[in-house]
């Protein structure tokens, strides 16, 4: 099968940015004509829960869990944050930078606005600014990533413009944690599980995609993505349970790994061969040595297309497994994936995200070759006794799937009036730097 490349014609629809919210419930994007959100309840169908159009190339939008709180930051005003009540319709207040915003990362308690040399933590109750991390290494990308768990609320961000090192800061006492050296080259790509105790990263080679634990900092897990070339990997996100981490990039293969420990497996042939060859890499050069520790990919997904951007999630969806790549060509594949087999992952769906009519959902019209949906379910029937909730005190828990409004009774739900009072715009010095917004958008 062919594959088609990126187009780049003017007529084209692109998405600027997509971002999946903390628990995948949702998914927002950003194009020249404004932001919208989608819910993921469904895999046939798409719903379109809001459309902002009052404010136009929006490059980063970033909705809080199921709540009506929603962060967007537009191409034309590149410097200002809004955030508002998209069910009300109301802003709640906007905050200016001294320079461009290149990166929003939002959880229960605290808001973080990545710059290029700086980041500026908020308490998210009352936008409160805590603390600002100045002169921190050049971070033309924007890349953060904060943990969603409000008791682990970690915050990582590269520690050096021209090595692979994390830095890990508990965004709750205000400290630093660790700062772990995980690549050889600059940082691609970060991302916490659910629990915020395991952090996974990979560099611009894109070859490699490593598990820490936290706040430890020791590695737990390391993934070979390929060989044969360097990739720019766009996103990595773990499932709920952290059983399973995926990866996609600019080529045409999604990768999903599975985190288990090889310790306990009953002896096999296969098992034999792996360690002969793991006592026999101790007196090979460090570069095989570490290859030979590296596992591969439990499931893949090839799309038709290679050159895109893409943005990737892991999804309990109608009690089964589904692997979710919104990519910048304006859709939206719904994969399933084989908890127990793995290999290839079956596309179940494709959705329009770009040109749609709010007013009903939309069936996705594009046929789907391969297995068909009944048959994939009862071929994946046994993820249900897989299917684990998330509770942001415990992380994982077994058996059951925690309401949204339930996770965390403090910090923020937004449900009523009263819990974000009128606010005035707050701003701060501005400067006329400016950058390159190819620099920094998801999407180009």
């Amino acid at each position: 099968m062919s594959r088609r490349p990126s187009d780049g014609s003017p007529g084209t629809r692109r998405l600027l940015c997509a971002s999946f919210n903390q628990d995948t419930t949702s998914l927002a994007v950003g194009s020249k004509d404004g932001y919208k959100l989608f819910s993921l309840s469904s895999v046939d169908t798409l719903d379109c829960i809001h459309h902002g159009n009052d404010m136009s190339d929006v490059y980063i939008v970033e909705r809080l869990f199921s709540s009506s709180l929603v962060v967007v930051v537009s191409r034309t005003m590149p410097q200002r944050m809004n955030i508002y009540h998209f069910k009300k319709g109301t802003e709640i207040c906007n905050y200016c930078y001294s320079s461009n915003i290149l990166a929003v990362r939002l959880n229960r308690q605290r808001l973080v606005v990545c710059l290029e040399e700086s980041l500026y933590i908020h308490n998210i109750k009352d936008m409160k600014l805590l603390k600002s991390l100045l002169s921190t290494p050049t971070n033309h990308k924007g890349l953060c990533a904060l943990s969603i768990n409000h008791s682990n609320s970690y915050l990582a961000y590269p520690g050096s413009s021209s090595m692979g090192d994390i830095i890990v800061y508990d965004t709750n006492s205000l400290s630093h944690v660790v700062e772990i050296s995980a690549h050889d080259s600059p940082l691609a790509a970060l991302s916490f599980n659910t629990s915020g105790t395991m952090l996974t990263s990979a560099s611009e080679k894109g070859t490699v995609i490593r598990v820490f634990t936290v706040p430890d900092g020791l590695r737990l897990f390391e993934f070979r993505r390929g060989m044969k070339r360097y990739v720019s990997i766009s996103s990595l996100s773990f499932s709920a349970d952290g059983q399973y981490l995926c990866a996609s990039s600019n080529t045409e293969t999604v990768h999903v790994f599975k985190l288990e420990n090889h310790s306990e497996e009953s002896p096999t042939w296969s098992s034999y061969v792996g360690k002969v060859f793991s006592a026999a890499s101790t007196y090979l050069p460090t570069p095989v040595s570490d290859m030979m520790h590296q596992d591969r990919a439990f499931a893949t997904v090839h799309l038709n297309m290679f050159g895109l951007k893409n943005m990737c999630a892991l999804a309990i969806i109608q009690k089964l497994l589904r692997l979710l790549i919104a990519s910048s060509d304006g859709h939206l594949y719904i994969y399933n994936v084989d908890p127990q087999e793995g290999e290839e992952c079956v596309l179940v769906k494709k959705h329009r995200l770009l040109e749609m009519d709010e007013k009903k959902p939309l069936l996705a019209k594009e046929s789907i070759e391969g297995q068909s949906y009944a048959a994939t379910v009862a071929a994946t029937a046994l993820a249900t006794s897989f299917v684990q909730g998330y509770s942001e005190d415990g992380g994982a828990r077994k058996g059951e799937v925690i309401p949204e409004h339930e996770l965390a009774a403090g910090p923020v739900s937004l449900d009523d009036e009263q819990e974000f009072p009128p606010m005035t715009s707050r701003s701060g010095q501005k400067s006329g730097h400016t950058l390159s917004f190819n620099a920094f958008s998801l999407f180009s």
